[in-house]
């Protein structure tokens, strides 16, 4: 099945502000590296290549100059300006000529996730409707939280509850059909003037196909969207590397990993690069593929 992906690394970044008074969050670095390479790593993790950036009028040009088109790593990346951030749902509108009948994987620009990718990779395989992600917090109250049956079937979505029927949190990853495209531009918007994702999933849930893919234990999701959120990932990534020597979210790595480039490709675009660690570590690697 062939799956699209999209990024959407738009919002003011006010949380994080003075940080972004200049640009966004997702061009902050975690540890060594663009925040926007760990979203972008994970989707090209599930096998995905056609990928769309939804961003500011302001950023929209300083990722392009980023990323480029992609082909270096064996992708294809478009771009697509959000005038206003008007709710994540509001994604899958601007995307609709992108998205094109195709199933789509949304991900938020700001939301990284380490470990085994198995379930992901499953969702994508097996998604009929609506998957989310249901990962164990022991705050489920500050998020939105799923209930979901012994099967995996989706029983309730509650945003921020009191009284959380369960543990499990939804990150910033969900698949959809390509009916998501119709049903967002038919959800009105909250009391806040945004279309709202619980919405979507709602509707998915009322035909009674959103399911849930549980993130076990030897996974790491970390939401980068405050100061403190932001420092933690860093000393995450920091750490990882460290103990292991390799590098999270190394795009030309992951690439060639992915059988999304050749050997001859992966060596002309790291010989490309500036002398810096980072291409020292990918010259390094070459014989391990």
């Amino acid at each position: 099945m062939t799956t699209k992906g999209i990024i959407l690394a738009g919002g003011s970044g006010t949380r994080l502000y003075p940080t972004t008074a200049v640009f966004s969050k997702q061009l902050q670095p975690v540890y060594d590296k663009p925040m926007i390479y760990y979203p972008l790593s994970t989707l090209m993790l599930g096998g995905i290549r056609d990928i769309l950036i939804i961003s500011t009028p302001e950023d929209t040009p300083n990722f392009s100059k980023l990323l480029g088109d992609g082909s270096h790593w064996g992708i294809n990346l478009q771009y697509i300006v959000q005038h206003a951030p008007k709710g994540i749902a509001e994604a899958f509108i601007y995307g609709a000529e992108f998205i094109d009948g195709a199933q789509v994987c949304l991900i938020l620009g700001d939301n990284l996730f380490y470990g085994k990718l198995d379930f992901f990779r499953n969702a994508l395989q097996n998604n009929d409707g609506g998957t989310v992600f249901g990962y164990r917090v022991t705050n489920p109250e500050s998020y939105g939280v799923v209930e979901f049956s012994s099967e995996g079937k989706v029983l309730s979505i509650d945003e921020k509850p009191s009284k959380p029927k369960s543990n499990y949190a939804i990150p910033g990853l969900y698949i959809f059909d390509s009916n998501v495209v119709d049903i967002s531009k038919n959800i009105k918007p909250s009391q806040r003037g945004e279309l709202e994702i619980t919405e979507v999933q709602k509707a998915y849930l009322a035909q009674g196909k959103l399911r849930v893919e549980l993130m076990g234990r030897g996974l790491a999701w970390l939401d980068t969207g405050t100061p403190e959120n932001l420092l933690e990932a860093a000393e995450f990534i920091a750490a990882i590397e460290k103990r292991q020597g390799r590098k999270i979210a190394c795009l030309e790595e992951v690439a060639l990993g992915m059988n999304f480039i050749s050997k001859d490709d992966y060596l002309k675009s790291v010989n490309a690069l500036p002398n810096c660690s980072y291409r020292d570590y990918c010259l390094r690697i070459i014989d391990d593929f």
